[in-house]
């Protein structure tokens, strides 16, 4: 080895043979610590500004196997591997065997330091991997090495910001329909999910047909019992999925719904293939993010094919299916136009048959749905809240202690029930289900909203059905909540104006047309001290009126 040192500072013939040499040596794992401790490697770096293709041609190779797979940093001066950089940036019109080397090593000094991954972006490194990867498309190992530089730089902000003054879009595209076998797909599909987390990029390619070809790839790789073809079908339609996310390249693939995106995610909702049908759930609830397109989506008719892979899944319990599909139908659910319509087409009934779900995730997202479904529709409110089922599984889940999400939706769709039907029997039904107690306890939860749903129930219900409720808000603790609300210096002020409203209600119940006694009002007036209202009254009460008439009745 230390005479090959010497032979690499004579002619460029006997520096072409030695470097050839030491490039074959350096395929055995064995000699490649020899070759470094040799000091082979500055000696071959200053090979590098020889001008020689068949000198730069093996010393790459050579410093590339040396490097391969060693990460110490140490062995190279970081000066010398950027000048290789440039070098093999500047090599674009050379044939593809001198440029092989240099992208080579460009690939193997980015397993080395943040440092070093930086400087090489902002010297420029990646015009010259996105051009040499357009200009030897046809070179499969050169395309490859420069889809590993790539996806090693794709974490560097700096990097993706000049990927988007590059056409990297069409080229990425282009090879992966190129792509035939598993691992060349693997690879650009890693990228491709990579890059695309980059809003420019995102729209470059899908701008360059990236959908398209990911839709295409898909269909190839959807029948297919291998394991890896299984794997890269996952990264395919997760990467579809993942292209929806931003505002504008959703709303583009939608193209009210005659999107080539669109129409191909709805056709694997009714597939057999798990994955396919997650994905296109998923995809479903982001072309959701908007009324127009919620409006457009149900009037095609997805609702159904989403009920039906709930149905699907009722018996194996796929809950990451159930959870997207739920997701889809929620977002589906919030223009008033939806609900209607959902409601009449018996969206409520077909997903109460997941009241039965042990899966955390899924009992969330099917109380949000159903939430959603009932605001503001007090025909659905009055029904569903007189299921008794339905009620006592709320109760339950208002209890849940290991999911906060769980208990958080079951206690707002509680209050929810009341609010929108304003109806005397549901509030009978919640209170014989031990429904009150919770509304209470949401009542000085953490979260304002929640606070003022529970006092808008609170209120509603002892306006529509005192009988029903006196008694129990007495049991439950309603007047220390009250006290709690008004006391706290870092309660809302619209949580203590509702508090007030609250207290108005029941202060009124003994006139009518509430035809309630005025026993809980006289039983409420003695622990909130009257000097106590009068302060809230003048700090926080927006109308002073409301809070003046609460006094009077409570004294």
């Amino acid at each position: 080895l230390p005479s090959l040192s010497t032979l690499l500072t004579w002619s460029p013939t006997y520096r072409s043979k030695a470097a050839n040499v030491i490039a074959e040596l350096a395929k055995n794992d064995e000699v490649r610590q020899p070759c470094i401790d040799a000091q082979l490697v500055p000696a071959l770096v200053l090979l590098l500004d020889s001008t020689e293709q068949e000198v730069l041609l093996h010393a790459g190779r050579a410093i590339g196997r040396i490097c391969f797979e060693n990460r110490d940093s140490s062995m190279l001066d970081c000066s010398a591997v950027l000048g290789w950089v440039r070098l093999g940036a500047g090599l674009v019109s050379a044939r593809l065997g001198a440029r092989l080397c240099p992208v080579g090593l460009v690939t193997e000094s980015l397993c080395l330091a943040g440092e070093l991954q930086e400087e090489l972006v902002s010297m420029g490194v990646i015009t010259s991997l996105v051009k040499i990867m357009s200009e030897s498309s046809t070179n499969e190992a050169l395309v490859n090495v420069c889809l590993l530089a790539l996806g090693n730089l794709s974490d560097i902000e700096e990097a993706k910001e000049q990927l988007c003054k590059t056409l990297v879009a069409p080229e990425l595209v282009k090879v992966l329909r190129r792509a035939r076998t598993h691992d060349r797909q693997e690879t650009v599909l890693e990228v491709l999910a990579l890059l695309s987390e980059n809003d420019v990029l995102k729209m470059q390619l899908v701008g360059a047909g990236l959908h398209e070809a990911l839709a295409d790839l898909v269909q190839t790789l959807m029948d297919s019992p291998r394991g890896e073809d299984r794997s890269n079908l996952k990264a395919a339609s997760d990467l579809i999925v993942h292209l929806l996310l931003g505002d504008e390249s959703m709303q583009k693939l939608f193209d009210n719904g005659s999107g080539v995106v669109y129409r191909t995610v709805v056709s694997w909702l009714q597939t057999s293939n798990n994955q396919l049908q997650l994905a296109g759930a998923l995809a479903v609830a982001n072309f959701a993010r908007n009324d127009g397109n919620c409006v457009g989506m149900v009037a095609l008719g997805v609702v159904h094919h989403l009920l039906d892979l709930l149905e699907q899944h009722l018996d194996n319990g796929n809950a990451t299916v159930q959870h997207a599909a739920l997701s889809a139908l929620r977002n589906l659910a919030i223009p008033v136009a939806n609900k209607v319509r959902m409601l009449e087409e018996g969206v409520v009934e077909r997903v109460q048959s997941l009241l039965t779900s042990d899966r955390p995730p899924v009992q969330f997202k099917l109380l949000g749905t159903l939430r959603m479904l009932v605001d503001g529709q007090a025909e659905a409110a009055d029904l569903l809240g007189q299921e008794r089922g339905l009620l006592q599984r709320l109760v339950q889940w208002c209890e849940a202690k290991d999911h906060a999400g769980v208990r958080g939706e079951a206690n707002r769709l509680l209050a929810s029930l009341i609010r929108h039907s304003k109806s005397q029997d549901v509030v009978g039904a919640v209170v014989q289900s031990g429904g009150v107690k919770h509304l209470i306890s949401m009542a000085i939860s953490e979260h304002v909203i929640m606070q003022n749903e529970a006092l808008i129930a609170l209120a509603l219900a002892s306006a529509l059905n005192l009988d029903a409720v006196a008694g129990v808000y007495l049991e439950a603790g309603l007047v220390p909540a009250l006290q709690q609300l008004l006391e706290s210096e870092v309660s809302a002020e619209e949580v203590k104006y509702n508090s007030m409203a609250l207290l108005c209600s029941l202060t009124n119940s003994g006139q009518e047309p509430a035809k309630a006694t005025s026993r809980v009002s006289v039983s409420l007036a003695l622990p909130v001290p009257a000097a106590q209202l009068h302060t809230v009254t003048k700090k926080v009460s927006p109308d002073p009126y409301t809070c003046t008439q609460t006094l009077i009745h409570m004294i």
